[in-house]
């Protein structure tokens, strides 16, 4: 499918520039919904909106190619109940206004990709959790994740193939978790998190943004897809290859209670960082897509200047 015109609603972040930049190099016209004002940047087109009304924004929908949904409040904050209601309807709004908006047009985006969360399935350290056997977890991120995917499937939209999908940790320089991890490393303080035995699943930037195209292209694509590497590994064995990518000998190790006072002052929480995530891309590998940077080893090298 040729994509000539491309949507991207929250698309103001680290993945969301990733995202202009392979499609506007493709020749697509990008589109992108923005709390900030209107304003053009080369073939790339801001259009206001609050994520939760009707407005002028909805024109654009017409004649889509492609709608990528980003939106959705940073969790990287401390769970009061002020954030947690925003977490939560920030993505649930724009979900379902979208979904609305959609159904208002004469010529409907012919796919749609919705941002979740790898997050949904439970603390596992026995075994990987794909789309398939996965088991979903509880709290507060689960249920986040949850009222997210229910919003988006309970939205009938006859016209469009919609795709989930459950994102972990994207890896790239230009932002996201890598550059933070980095600079700890160097500082010394590299060391296993808690106890080390948390899996962290992640995924390269370039192959988030082929597997995103893989699905487009794939017209009998569609459901939730787990967007993480093949192969996730325990927390104490990533930052050993992350000091060896950056070739410093020391780690100290950060024990959970360490984390916890240093979430507090930093207004995190420690969850993002303890929370063993498992997760396989069974969906993607059956049907037939190919990752770039299947180990944590390639990715690092890929990423990380010593």
């Amino acid at each position: 499918m040729q994509i000539n015109k491309l949507i991207l609603a929250g698309g103001t972040g680290f993945l969301g520039q990733a995202i202009i930049d392979r499609f506007s190099k493709q020749g697509a016209q990008i589109i992108v919904f923005t709390r900030g004002g209107n304003r053009k940047i080369g073939n790339t087109n801001y259009i206001h909106w609050d994520g939760k009304t009707f407005g002028e924004w909805t024109k654009e929908l017409e004649g889509a190619d492609v709608l990528i949904n980003l939106t959705g409040k940073s969790v990287d904050c401390r769970y009061n109940e002020k954030n947690k209601a925003e977490i939560i309807s920030s993505r649930v709004d724009a979900t379902k206004i979208l979904g609305e908006a959609i159904n208002k047009t004469n010529n409907p985006p012919k796919v749609w990709l919705n941002s979740a969360s790898a997050t949904i399935y439970r603390h596992a350290e026995d075994k990987p959790m794909d789309e398939f056997t996965g088991e979903i977890g509880e709290g507060f991120s689960v249920g986040v994740c949850k009222v997210w995917e229910k919003a988006f499937n309970e939205i009938n939209n006859p016209k469009t193939r919609k795709i989930i999908m459950r994102i972990s940790m994207v890896m790239g320089k230009g932002g996201g978790v890598l550059p933070v991890m980095t600079k700890l490393v160097k500082a010394g303080l590299g060391g296993k998190m808690g106890n080390g035995k948390q899996f962290i699943s992640w995924i390269h930037e370039e192959d988030f943004l082929n597997a995103m195209e893989f699905l487009i292209q794939n017209e009998q694509a569609t459901g939730a897809y787990n967007f993480a590497a093949p192969g996730p590994i325990p927390n104490k064995e990533f930052m050993a290859l992350m000091r060896k990518q950056l070739n410093v000998n020391i780690g100290l190790p950060a024990m959970k209670w360490m984390l916890e006072i240093g979430a507090f002052f930093i207004k995190t929480e420690t969850e993002l960082i303890l929370k063993s995530r498992r997760v396989v891309p069974t969906k993607l590998l059956k049907e037939g897509f190919v990752f770039k940077f299947p180990t944590v080893e390639q990715t690092l090298i890929s990423l990380c200047d010593a």
